[in-house]
């Protein structure tokens, strides 16, 4: 299915980081000093890289790290097309007193593009990772390339204001973007009335959800759909902890959320549907440069996936389709084999957890089932 006018498709991904190495490897390589502990020159990531899968050609197309997943699009034709980009668009500013400071050249934002991509999340724990200075770039670069944009801002009006875009039959989607404290974004990020910032929660408390309702209600008109993309958690466990299950029942209930995309952990997690709204926990990393770097081996963090998701309507999940990929030279191809093996049974696991289940859908991936009311 494509869209129609009374249907539309979503992609949704993980966490885009597209610095580092996948920077450097581009067309544009932008400065390769790192201000990080162990490494300080960010062609390493590339070596990395090659060490482990072989040889990395460079520089690559903008489309280059896409890999398969530009096949895939073409094929499903989706709608709208969201990421969380945690990545810095600058060449500016000063490092941040943090271990890992991520940005791309700005003349490697044709990478977006070469996806068409719609919208992105800035609402996360890199985007104001070279200051002020170089979050007033990311949001200038994003938008000359005509790259909506939600989660971040020069004031709090702007940072919790929604990307608003259109849907077929003269409807609308506004993505919000917000951000938590215990996934790495600290508390002087939080955008104000009088400075630049992300739209970061305090809590996952009421307090916060009625603060996401008043957003949405002052925003929202009849008809739209509305996605919450969320930057929340730790980054290497697969629970999903019984206060994220209230708060994201309490935003489908309260603010009208339709699709909560999640967001932040290294690797897949679980998958809810709540009054046939669609709950996407954590939906891993899928374009990063960590390829080559050793530990956490248990979670699996190279293998990710590419969410495909129908919405009637009114909102409600029609069909999910997961395609899983794995990144090796630092581009996408498919997850086979044991790869796809473990996708599908740490999916499988985790979903039965929230009264999930999958089946095989075509050679490639899998659709989620769900209890119907």
């Amino acid at each position: 299915m494509s869209g129609s006018a009374s249907k539309c498709r979503l992609f949704l991904t993980g966490d885009l980081m597209l610095a580092r190495g996948i920077d450097q490897i581009m067309p544009h390589p932008g400065n390769p000093r790192l201000y990080e502990p162990w490494v300080k020159d960010a062609r390493d990531y590339v070596q990395l890289a090659e060490r482990r899968n072989g040889p990395v050609p460079r520089p690559v197309e903008f489309d280059y790290v896409w890999g398969v997943a530009l096949g895939a699009l073409s094929q499903r034709q989706p709608d709208l097309r969201l990421v969380n980009l945690e990545t810095a668009v600058t060449r500016r500013g000063k490092p941040q007193l943090k271990g890992i400071h991520y940005r791309m050249h700005p003349a490697n934002l044709p990478v977006l593009l070469s996806a068409r991509i719609d919208a992105c999340s800035l609402a996360n724990n890199h985007v104001l990772d070279w200051s002020e200075t170089g979050l007033a770039d990311t949001l200038h670069h994003l938008g000359i390339q005509g790259l909506r944009h939600a989660g971040a801002g020069r004031d709090l009006r702007s940072a919790e204001a929604p990307a608003i875009l259109a849907l077929p039959g003269e409807r609308r989607l506004l993505l919000f973007a917000f951000a938590t404290g215990d996934c790495g974004v600290p508390p002087e990020w939080a955008a104000r009335d009088d400075r630049p910032g992300v739209a970061r929660l305090d809590d996952l408390s009421m307090h916060s959800v009625q603060r996401i309702t008043r957003c949405i209600a002052a925003r929202k008109r009849p008809g739209d759909r509305v996605v919450l993309s969320l930057h929340w958690g730790g980054n290497w466990d697969f629970a999903v902890s019984a206060e994220q299950r209230r708060f994201a029942h309490a935003l489908i209930d309260n603010a009208g959320v339709d699709v909560l995309h999640g967001h932040s952990s290294h690797h897949i997690k679980g998958i809810e549907v709540y009054r046939q709204r669609l709950i996407l926990y954590g939906c891993g990393d899928l374009l990063n440069d960590y390829e080559g770097i050793e530990g956490h081996a248990t979670y699996r963090g190279e293998l990710g996936l590419l969410y495909f998701a129908d919405l009637d309507n009114e909102g409600r999940l029609l069909a999910l389709e997961l395609l899983p990929t794995r990144l090796r030279r630092l581009r996408l191809e498919w997850a086979e084999g044991e790869d796809r093996r473990w996708v599908q049974d740490t999916l499988q696991r985790e979903c039965a957890r929230l009264g999930c289940s999958l089946h095989n859908s075509g050679d490639r991936g899998f659709a989620l089932d769900w209890p119907m009311p």
